[in-house]
């Protein structure tokens, strides 16, 4: 990825934590979006990007579960501010696993956020971000080559980034309705990946442990914690190490963690807590 001075970075999901702190950290020079359901709440969150160097900042509603704005709502950005250079989905809920047991709306909610909604807006990203590459491409190029140029010319690089969860590498007793739900967008990521392979735009997936943050507020931290920050600094290490990184692990230690615990006892895995 090229310097991100100048750039368009979007945060889906404007007062996550973790999309702050990556927004923090990418802002020198960049236009800003944040997309939440409250925008005219966010004054404090605009304040400290700008004071984090960002050109310009601005805000605009996006309800995550409202699946049938997903295409309008990044169109609308992409008019007013240009094609997206990184797009960030930063939303998400926890849920409560013992409500979700007996009330199959609360289990269904946390599926909807969880999965479903990421699925409908990393589909539009993927379709929207891929052809302002090629509109872009195709307009720095001679007329005599537009007819010869690939399907997805490189002359240009927009990147998304999805947070998946350790939860859904091996799904526990302890929270799997959002550990399934976890499991599932890791698998579609997986899948967008392969799609996306020899484009012009890539899907980083970030899998973190527990993290310490407004999420698990009350909860015991588990091994391997980190916090917001830490999954976000991780994160731009891995967006400035260009096209070799696919998918990381907040902390890294949890690959092969989950590695062993994947060949666990089924008898054995079911008494793991949270």
């Amino acid at each position: 990825m090229k310097d991100t001075s100048g750039e368009l970075l979007v945060i889906f999901g404007g007062r996550s934590e973790i999309g702050l702190a990556v927004a923090r950290r990418l802002a020198p020079g960049a236009t800003v979006v944040l997309a939440a359901r409250r925008p005219d709440e966010l004054d404090q969150e605009v304040a400290d990007l700008k004071r984090a160097g960002a050109a310009a900042v601005h805000t605009r509603y996006f309800d995550a579960n409202d699946l049938s704005s997903h295409r309008g709502v990044v169109e609308a950005i992409t008019v007013e501010c240009g094609p997206i250079d990184i797009a960030v989905l930063a939303f998400g809920i926890l849920g409560d696993q013992a409500r979700a047991e007996t009330d199959a709306g609360h289990a269904a909610a946390i599926a909807h956020t969880d999965y479903v909604a990421q699925v409908s807006l990393l589909t539009v990203l993927a379709d929207t971000m891929r052809a302002a590459v090629r509109r872009a491409t195709m307009a720095d190029e001679p007329l005599a080559r537009r007819a010869t140029m690939a399907d997805e010319p490189l002359a240009r690089r927009a990147t998304i980034v999805a947070f998946s969860s350790v939860a859904g590498v091996r799904v526990r007793r302890a929270n799997y309705v959002y550990g399934s739900a976890k499991a599932g967008l890791d698998g579609f990521c997986s899948g967008l990946q392969d799609a996306l392979h020899g484009s012009s735009v890539r899907l980083l997936l970030v899998r973190p442990g527990f993290v310490i943050g407004r999420m698990t507020q009350g909860m015991s931290p588990a091994p391997f914690s980190s916090t917001p920050e830490q999954v976000a600094a991780a994160t731009v290490r891995a967006l400035k190490r260009g096209g070799g990184s696919r998918s990381i692990w907040v902390p890294w230690v949890l690959q092969p963690v989950f590695a062993g615990m994947k060949l666990m006892p089924r008898w054995l895995w079911r008494r793991m807590p949270r």
